[in-house]
């Protein structure tokens, strides 16, 4: 069932039991005000016929003809027995009035349902109201009691045909019944086309997505209503959606782009050097040697790109790293001692390095000293310093790594930490990078809480200062000799 359907019946459901409530509350209130002048009629009457039947014997009411005021009349003696009717009185059951007046009055009900005239408590002493029926139509009948001095002298009773207003009553019921059946129609199809108008944004959207889906064409957008609505918004969030899948998918073509042509160079190395073996099988052994360093500095390339391109991987999946309490002066001195092969000339000096505890992977922890060192002994020409450094301050603590190499242009500064980006020729891959090291580095941050600065000037050399978050020392810990 459509969202269009499904409002549409609950706001016709809803106004339906409104207008039934009310209409039928109305309904009520208006019939039991209609019987309930109709017993005061009765009521008025009767007490005028017995007013002058005390005083002189006889009313005029008894002579009038039914026709004329709706009510007939009946007397009765002290012991119950019909003396004198009205004129043109129709033939009806008759009462005893006796055990009618001796009787507890019993609320009567329109059609069982609504009560209709008043209760016992609101009936005047001496007076009981009842029901009779002859051919097909109701009567109302009024009894009381006719007495002088205390003596009863008899008994007096008012009827009048209901047939009428029971109609009236009816006629009314079938009209409202109708109206509401009217109403409700008429609110359904109202709702219907409030919900086409209030839901076409929504079609909107929806025929946008099915276009997008099918060109497979991000660059699309929904055209919002004006206003500041649910519906505009929407519409605005949508439209960002789609910005942020563009970019999205835009990044991912640049990245697999860069990736294939990252690992086209190393392939092509290869292939190149098997080829070269498989041609000229008696190669002297020199170039052999040669032929298969070259090859296998390639693969090495390659593994480590492959690597680097897993661990984005594992970040743009959004996996969780392995927490726990990390001693960062045990990982730089680590990392240290491994960079140490990766020197042609430069010298690496270790600063001060002050204990303090992070919380993380240790494994990434290392590989982050790792990719700073590496970097800066790359850009630093034979001779330079890269300079290691540890520092605890009351909640970071900071690890500086600094060199006196080439520098990064202040316009290259903010790209540096984009994947496959290199800020100038000099730093190409002939100095054996993939361009992902800063890309990973600053993942690990992240991942860490961390922050990370990159001052540098070209010419003079770069310093990278990452801040991490300083945890407590562990109890078990040993503190340094």
């Amino acid at each position: 069932m459509s969202i269009r359907l499904r409002l549409a019946l609950w706001y016709g459901s809803t106004t339906a039991l409104i207008v039934a409530l009310v209409a039928l509350l109305g309904w009520g209130a208006y019939v039991r005000g209609q019987y309930r002048l109709l017993d005061q009629v009765l009521l008025l009457s009767a007490n005028h016929v017995a007013a002058g039947w005390r005083a002189a014997g006889n009313s005029y009411v008894l002579e009038a003809d039914l026709s004329e005021l709706e009510v007939a009349f009946r007397l009765y003696g002290p012991g119950g027995q019909l003396k004198r009717t009205s004129r043109q009185a129709p033939v009806l059951p008759l009462t005893d009035p006796i055990r009618a007046l001796a009787q507890p009055p019993v609320p009567q009900r329109l059609w069982g349902v609504l009560p209709w005239w008043e209760e016992a408590s609101m009936t005047p002493k001496g007076v009981t109201f009842g029901l009779i029926e002859a051919e097909g139509v109701r009567w109302r009948t009024l009894v009381r009691s006719l007495e002088r001095d205390g003596e009863v002298l008899g008994y007096l009773e008012a009827l009048t045909p209901l047939g009428n207003l029971d109609r009236s009553v009816r006629r009314l019921g079938l009209l409202l019944v109708a109206l509401i059946v009217l109403s409700v129609l008429g609110v359904l199809g109202l709702s219907l086309a409030l919900a086409a108008i209030g839901l076409r944004p929504i079609d909107r959207l929806n025929q946008a997505a099915q276009q997008i889906a099918r060109s497979r064409d991000l660059s699309r957008r929904v055209e919002g209503s004006a206003g500041a609505d649910e519906l505009s918004r929407l519409a605005t969030t949508f439209n960002q959606m789609l910005a942020s899948l563009q970019e999205a998918d835009s990044a991912q073509k640049r990245f697999v782009a860069d990736a294939s042509h990252e690992l086209r160079a190393p392939l092509a190395a290869i292939q190149g050097n098997l080829e070269l073996l498989r041609r000229y099988p008696h190669m002297p052994d020199a170039e052999r040697e040669k032929t298969l360093q070259m090859a296998e500095r390639e693969v090495v390339r390659l593994s480590r790109l492959v690597n680097d391109l897993l661990t984005l991987a594992r970040n743009d999946a959004g996996l969780p790293l392995r927490e726990s309490l990390v001693d960062l002066k045990a990982v730089a001195q680590e990392a240290l001692t491994e960079a140490r092969y990766l020197l042609k000339g430069q010298r690496l000096e270790a600063q001060s390095l002050e204990e303090g505890w992070v919380l993380g992977e240790r494994d990434h922890l290392k590989q982050l000293v790792l990719i700073l060192l590496d970097n800066a002994i790359k850009y630093t020409p034979e001779g330079g310093v890269v300079r290691l450094a540890l520092q605890v301050q009351p909640k970071w603590i900071c690890l500086t790594v600094s060199d006196t190499g080439i520098g990064i242009p202040a316009e290259d500064l903010p790209h540096i930490f984009e994947r496959f980006y290199r800020a100038d020729p000099a730093r190409s891959r002939n100095k054996g990078g993939s361009g992902l090291g800063l890309s990973i580095a600053r993942w690990i941050i992240e991942q860490h809480r961390g922050e990370v600065q990159v001052d540098s000037q070209a010419g003079k050399g770069t310093t990278v200062v990452v801040r991490l978050p300083l945890q407590p020392r562990p109890q078990f810990a040993r503190r340094p000799a």
